[in-house]
């Protein structure tokens, strides 16, 4: 049975107690990395728990969006997620860049920070992959070993899957360490230059991957792996000549997913960025925005497995008797919630909760297995009155939606203002900004009582444990 570590989350009165290895904060709420254990020298623990473990991440899936994507399907329609049987809320804050320890709360996170929350049970600064604080952002700190690693030093198969490139903030911070999530690619070290393998360093999270030998590795980010190689054995060569040089299988499409067969390792990239949008529907505007429509589905090209089918895919190649390890991630629920884009965001979240489906039937079918979902922090839309008028308007960028109840669902964008000078409307809105609420932990399977009542993403890292 798991333990549940509490979370006391009181800055000003109070201690911190975060996941094993964490330091105490201080009453001032100072939270002090370097007391933090000696990082990257976690010792595998023996498997007293699930064989298997499943971590979903819906990247900025909190409440409101969650929410809306139910709503949008029918009040009556449950999701998925709704079928897990323990529910929980962790905070997600990161720490501010400073010269020395306690290092200061920051509490809106990017997904750099909170994923190296869980992937290593360690705070860090915003932009940084699975790597300690520094005293200036552009300093490599302390690499922190991962849960993927761990698992691998255990003998498990592990696997990462994502609708964003596969190199974004999400999956790198299972199998890379970079103190800046942009140096995704040999040709992208501009920023990191003593990381580079020409620099004697890790080089790109790109070559991490690779290098990491990831047993699946599945998204987008095809660009980033045909960029050439700077340094080390490989020199000259595209990270993608590397993998295969190592034998790993290489698919670019979704008939070469189905095709690939279990024993290699297998490396398939589907877009040259991000993986393109499951729904597409009407732009927001301004106030109250226009009139209800609803979301055009099944936008995604053919070519491109959903992310339902790479999890499935995933799951087949990774089964084996020791057990395994796999994330998923759904990133475009994030990056519409950016963009404002309504549609994008809620069809995003419905296939993201899709690929939930297909790892609570393996599970039901596989009592020994660990399915976790969550987010990495909450986001800015926000559900309002569809008939608000006169001074009740809402002052951001606003969509309305017909439900498949035949309803108005308004969805409301706040966090970036007006955009341009701040003074004057625009036609499209600047990106919008992350919130710092808690999100939702759901979670089946041997263990799944350790999500409940409210800890901190760091809990996560013993929870995929299963300790």
């Amino acid at each position: 049975m798991i333990r549940k570590k509490a979370f006391v989350a009181a800055f000003a009165a109070a201690t911190v107690i975060a996941a094993a290895g964490m330091a105490s904060a201080a009453a001032s709420g100072a939270f002090d990395s370097a007391q933090a254990g000696d990082a990257g020298k976690h010792n595998p623990q023996p498997q007293r728990g699930p064989k298997n473990v499943i971590f979903f991440l819906g990247d900025g899936m909190g409440t409101q969006e969650i929410t809306a994507a139910r709503y949008y399907q029918g009040v009556r329609n449950k999701l998925n997620v709704d079928r897990a049987r323990y529910t929980g809320f962790d905070t997600t804050w990161s720490v501010k860049p400073g010269v020395k320890a306690p290092y200061l709360p920051d509490y809106d996170p990017d997904s750099a920070s909170t994923g190296s929350s869980w992937a290593t049970g360690r705070k860090t600064i915003d932009e940084r992959i699975s790597q300690g604080p520094s005293s200036a952002e552009n300093v490599p700190g302390t690499n922190y070993e991962t849960v993927l690693e761990l698992a691998q030093k255990r003998g498990l198969k592990v696997g990462d899957v994502s609708t964003a490139e596969i190199t974004d903030a999400t999956p790198a911070v299972l199998a890379s360490h970079m103190s800046l999530r942009g140096c995704q690619g040999p040709a992208d070290m501009a920023a990191c230059p003593k990381e580079t393998k020409a620099a004697g360093g890790l080089g790109s999270i790109a070559e991490q991957e690779v290098d990491h030998k990831v047993d699946v590795l599945l998204g987008g980010g095809r660009g980033r792996f045909e960029q050439q190689i700077t340094g080390g054995p490989y020199a000259g060569k595209t990270v993608v000549d590397q993998a295969k040089a190592n034998g790993v299988q290489y698919v670019t499409d979704a008939a070469g997913l189905k095709s690939v067969k279990a024993g290699k390792p297998v490396l398939g990239l589907f877009n040259k960025s991000n993986m393109s949008l499951e729904w597409s529907g009407p732009a927001a505007a301004l106030g109250k925005g226009g009139a209800a429509q609803s979301c055009q589905e099944n936008q995604r090209p053919a070519s491109e497995p959903s992310l339902a089918d790479m999890t499935s895919k995933a799951i087949s190649l990774l089964e084996n008797k020791k057990g395994f390890f796999l994330q998923v991630e759904g990133a475009s629920i994030d990056k519409q919630d950016h963009a404002t884009n309504a549609c994008g965001q809620i069809g995003e979240t419905v296939n993201f909760d899709k690929a939930i489906g297909v790892a609570l039937d393996y599970q039901k079918m596989h009592p020994d297995t660990l399915v976790v979902v969550t987010a990495d922090h909450s986001h800015t839309s926000q559900i309002v009155g569809e008939d608000a008028s006169g001074t009740g308007l809402p002052t951001g960028y606003s969509t309305n939606l017909t439900t498949k109840d035949g309803q108005t669902l308004t969805l409301t964008y706040g966090t970036a203002g007006f955009g341009g000078d701040g003074k004057a409307p625009v036609a499209s809105g600047p990106s919008q900004q992350h919130t710092g609420a808690v999100v939702p932990v759901w979670a089946n399977g041997p263990g799944a009582e350790a999500v409940l009542g409210t800890n901190d993403h760091t809990h996560l890292f013993d929870v995929l444990q299963g300790r």
